[in-house]
């Protein structure tokens, strides 16, 4: 896989130095990286998989997703040693159409039942294919998490995948706006390559972002066709009717993925399914409880103020979050990091989630970099810098946060507690 740059007509060259001081260091803020086209290595083949990415499909399973760009067999062999399959199972293929491009065949396949915190050895399609690799997650504490949105394809998102890809993490977490294809279908191809390496050796568990909706009035008028055919979620296997929200446990973690950009008011059905999903919450078996959005639904960046996705959102779901007791409302969408103290209803509650933007992983448009001022007595901890997070979950009351920089070891470190160990907050 090489990189070159993206066609010079799809590209809104950004040559504009960032200058800016959050905190009270000389931190000179990062410029918006050059976009990346990764492209395919000269020997390989039509029937070769590419943009290979895995994620949870329900207990002790692995969804395999791939593109070949001819029709090859959907069939994943997998086992416990390299070279050795002693299992297989097939799926489903389907392409889609967007204007005048026409996709390759995206892949689908289901494998499982699978052991936890192992290293499966696999082929996807043809035996030619070569053999990846993938760990599953621990059954139990402690658990690595990944926290990254607003990725793109740049140089800033390598040096971003570059770090998350030393963390040793267990499962990735995405808020929102992958590619960054907007409406140019290619980019969609070049992001499943740009993210493999990683995507196909953990699970890779995504929410969509503006930038995923991709409807043109008139000419393509359906959202998401790319978005819902390439990242494929569980959501039928958490009850939902709609892969832009679902949930999924993992090693005592229950993570919520929301959708921004559908509907969300009472009467909506990602209201109704959310209002169902949490009631179904067991805190003893998930001691942990996340959710993830793309719109922040607290902000003090300039940046996105006041969008109905974020306030009226905020203002439908947010009871519901509450009462439930959400330990952390993940968001992306504002191009810096932002972390909030726990709050409800635009005050602080020692009993409401905790709120985090995180929509610096390397989009091509730049940071964010004007904040309001003075600094709201919420916000605990802003900086508008391309970087990562990493949450480790140790135990049932107790998880660790920490924010990176990607070009210096700057962070910003915290512990949690959860809300389900704490007595006052018990519902």
């Amino acid at each position: 896989m090489g990189f070159s740059g993206r066609p010079k007509c799809y590209v809104l060259a950004i040559f504009v130095v960032f200058v800016g001081f959050v905190g009270a260091d000389d931190y000179v803020r990062p410029p918006a990286g050059r976009s990346l086209y990764a492209s395919l290595s000269d020997d390989h083949s039509s029937t070769s998989p590419q943009q290979v990415h895995i994620s949870l499909a329900g207990n002790g399973k692995m969804r395999v997703s791939w593109v070949t760009k001819e029709t090859t067999p959907s069939t994943v062999k997998y086992g416990k040693s390299q070279g050795k399959y002693d299992a297989s199972n097939t799926g489903t293929s389907s392409s889609y159409k967007y204007i005048v491009y026409k996709s390759g065949q995206i892949h689908d396949v289901v494998i499982g039942p699978l052991e936890p915190n192992t290293t499966y050895y696999y082929k996807c399609g043809l035996d030619s294919s070569p053999e990846l690799s993938f760990q599953t997650p621990p059954a139990q504490f402690p658990i690595d998490f990944a926290v990254s949105g607003d990725l793109g394809q740049t140089e800033w998102t390598k040096s971003t995948l570059e770090h998350i890809g030393k963390t040793g993490y267990d499962v990735l977490l995405l808020p929102g706006d992958l590619a960054y294809a907007d409406f140019y279908q290619p980019s969609w191809d070049t992001f499943g390559r740009l993210v493999e390496p990683l995507a196909s050796q953990r699970p890779w568990m995504v929410t969509q972002g503006n930038h995923e909706v991709e409807r043109i009035p008139f000419i393509h008028k359906e959202r998401f066709t790319a978005y819902n055919a390439r990242w494929h979620m569980p959501f039928e296997e958490s009850g939902s009717s709609s892969n832009l929200f679902y949930s999924f446990d993992v090693a005592g973690v229950h993570v919520i993925m929301l959708g921004s950009y559908t509907d969300f008011e009472p009467d909506s059905n990602q209201y109704k399914w959310l209002e169902c999903d949490l009631k179904k919450v067991d805190r003893k078996q998930t001691p942990w409880l996340f959710a993830l959005v793309h719109a922040p639904w607290y902000n003090s960046n300039s940046a996105h103020q006041g969008e109905k996705e974020s306030t009226r959102m905020r203002d439908s779901m947010e009871a519901l979050l509450y009462n439930a007791r959400v330990d952390i409302v993940f968001a992306g969408h504002v191009h810096a990091y932002e972390r909030f103290t726990r709050v409800y209803k635009e005050e602080a509650d020692k009993c409401g989630p905790v709120h985090i933007t995180i929509g610096d992983g390397g989009n091509r448009e730049g940071l964010a970099t004007k904040y309001k001022d003075p600094q709201p007595d919420l916000s605990l901890f802003r900086e508008a810098s391309f970087g990562h997070g990493q949450l480790r979950v140790v135990n049932a009351s107790h998880a660790q946060w920490t924010w990176h920089r990607n070009d210096d070891k700057q962070p910003d470190s915290v512990w949690f507690t959860s809300l389900a160990s704490d007595s006052a907050c018990v519902v």
